[in-house]
């Protein structure tokens, strides 16, 4: 009779230690997925975080010497191509519609390239580099195209003046001096709503 209470007091303490264990994994697994459930809810707001500081990076504020320096750059490549494009007319003896024409060609050209050998370097390809010129510099240079020879057209006699006259190269700095410019806010704009240099900022760093 004692063997037969000592056997059924064990089993009735098994049985309880066996509850207790049960109990213990279970509140141990609602702690383990306390613990997984807790960062997952701390890492959405972290998320949200990051998306707003890229919305507002890209749509804040821009500094005019950001804008300046990216209608500097456009007016690299139109000085250039306007100047090479002018010394070629006139070598070959060209009226000044086709020597202008030519000069605002080769400026688009060295106005893009500026910005392709830019983005290549950052390690873009070929392809995907032309889209990114195009779309950061196509309105720049157009704005700078149209004041800069507007402005040599007003300018009496510059259009006649040859290479050699300081009246050409007075005429083309004060046209370039003005096409900055008017062209400088036109970047700041859009800049500042992610278009034109901004898509090239991201491939500088």
């Amino acid at each position: 009779m004692q063997h037969e209470a000592h056997a059924h007091e064990q089993q009735h303490t098994g049985h309880e230690n066996h509850q207790g264990h049960e109990g213990h994994e279970g509140h141990a697994g609602h702690h383990e997925h306390h613990g997984r459930h807790e960062p997952h809810g701390r890492h959405e707001p972290h998320g949200r975080h990051g998306q707003h500081d890229h919305q507002g990076h890209a749509t804040g504020a821009v500094s005019w010497s950001m804008a300046m320096k990216a209608t500097l750059h456009c007016l690299t490549g139109c000085a250039i191509g306007e100047v090479l494009g002018m010394i070629i007319g006139t070598s070959l003896g060209w009226g000044n519609a086709p020597t202008m024409v030519l000069a605002i060609v080769l400026a688009f050209f060295f106005g893009y390239s500026l910005t392709l050998w830019a983005v290549v370097r950052a390690g873009l390809s070929l392809k995907a580099a032309i889209g990114v010129a195009l779309a950061a510099d196509t309105l720049s240079i157009t704005v700078m195209e149209i004041v800069d020879n507007g402005v040599l057209l007003l300018v009496p006699g510059a259009m006649d003046a040859h290479l050699s006259d300081a009246l050409f190269w007075g005429a083309l700095a004060f046209a370039f001096l003005v096409a900055f410019l008017i062209t400088t806010p036109v970047n700041k704009w859009m800049i500042g709503r992610g278009k034109g240099h901004a898509v090239v900022h991201q491939y500088h760093h």
